[in-house]
């Protein structure tokens, strides 16, 4: 088993605090996603149970045994890095079984392993080059081949993907699904991008301000987020808000009234919602033009992406509304336009950015 647990997990550099009583539980085999803007504490907790940042309080577990105390090449893990580390006068196989050698492993069994990663990631035919020879790509494949050799209880991949171009990170983030897929080992992947966030993980652990706003599936974390913060991090565009005040309560749900438009009924009930201070929350899939639709507004800007069309647009108190319109969409910035919002797609935010949902 290869279960990860951290219990109250802290890091502080003298008075500066940079995790605060962290705690979760990785299942083994779980591809765990570690995502949050720069400067939030993740790549620091990912050192940190690699063993490469010191902890400051609390304790990890790796595999049943406390591990916050050795050093890192006694954990079981293997790091996969964002600039590869590969040593450059050396050809890829032996980037690959250099670690191997260090610790003894029989020349036999450091062949086999090197030659089966190198199948595994399609790159036999680039074991006699050097990292010189390679595309970043193929680069990054080695990396993750150096980590796969050591047969690792858990990997820890930090950002691998930010510096590849943009069709090769999408070839990248496949590869790596499919290898999850395949070896099914414990994986923590550190990232700042909501995208590879969602098409890789089993769970998204949101992180912000030195701790975890939330722990869920891709799916729970889009469409049941916690917290405002999570609403606007995670999801493209970033869901809209809407200061509103409550109007009643009906037979599905609480009706929301917000300046210059029609009040808006919802599925969130009004148990236990604070009246005053509140924010509507609605992805823009859940808003369209449509001319029989409640909300009018003004279009601002009128982005064309293909199968759909975001159109932001101005209400009347100020505030943008994005909405989505049909692929071939006739809508032009300065019109006045009605959008139509489906209200059970709504959920509402309190002062303090905690979410209120539709019962399930």
């Amino acid at each position: 088993m290869s279960d990860i647990v951290l219990k109250e997990v802290s890091k502080s550099y003298g008075a500066v605090s940079v995790l605060d009583k962290v705690s979760m539980h990785i299942e083994s085999g779980e591809f765990i996603v570690f995502l949050g803007p720069s400067g939030c504490g993740k790549s620091t907790l990912l050192r940190m149970i690699a063993g490469l940042e010191e902890v400051t309080g609390g304790e990890i577990h790796l595999g049943g045994q406390r591990v916050d105390q050795l050093p890192p090449n006694e954990r079981g893990v293997a790091m996969v890095f964002q600039n590869y580390a590969l040593y450059p006068h050396m050809t890829v196989r032996n980037n690959m079984s250099f670690g191997l050698q260090n610790v003894g492993t029989p020349k036999e069994e450091i062949t086999r392993r090197v030659e089966d990663a190198a199948r595994m990631l399609e790159i036999t035919q680039l074991l006699d080059r050097k990292p010189a020879q390679l595309s970043g790509g193929q680069r990054q494949r080695v990396a993750i081949g150096r980590a796969i050799v050591r047969d690792p209880k858990a990997f820890l991949l930090d950002e691998p993907l930010s510096n590849l171009d943009a069709g090769l990170r999408v070839r990248t983030r496949l590869e790596l699904a499919q290898l999850h897929n395949r070896i099914k080992a414990t994986m923590i992947f550190v990232t700042h991008d909501q995208t590879e966030a969602m098409t890789l993980a089993t769970r998204i652990v949101v992180m912000n301000n030195k701790r975890i706003e939330q722990i869920g599936t891709p799916m729970e974390v889009y469409s049941r987020p916690a917290t405002r913060f999570v609403a606007s991090f995670v999801g493209s565009p970033a869901m809209n808000f809407l200061p509103v005040s409550a109007v009643g309560e009906g037979g599905s749900g609480a009706t929301f009234a917000f300046s210059g438009q029609s009040p808006v009924q919802t599925a969130v009930s009004l148990a236990g919602l604070p009246r005053d201070n509140l924010t509507l929350g609605i992805r823009a899939e859940a808003a369209h033009v449509d001319p029989n639709g409640a909300i009018q507004g003004v279009v601002d800007v009128v982005e064309r992406l293909g199968e759909r069309t975001l159109v932001y647009t101005k209400l009347s108190d100020g505030s943008t509304l994005v909405a989505e319109d049909k692929g071939i969409s006739a809508v032009q910035a300065g019109d006045t336009i009605r959008i139509a919002l489906d209200g059970n797609a709504a959920m509402v935010f309190d002062a303090t950015g905690k979410a209120y949902h539709a019962a399930r």
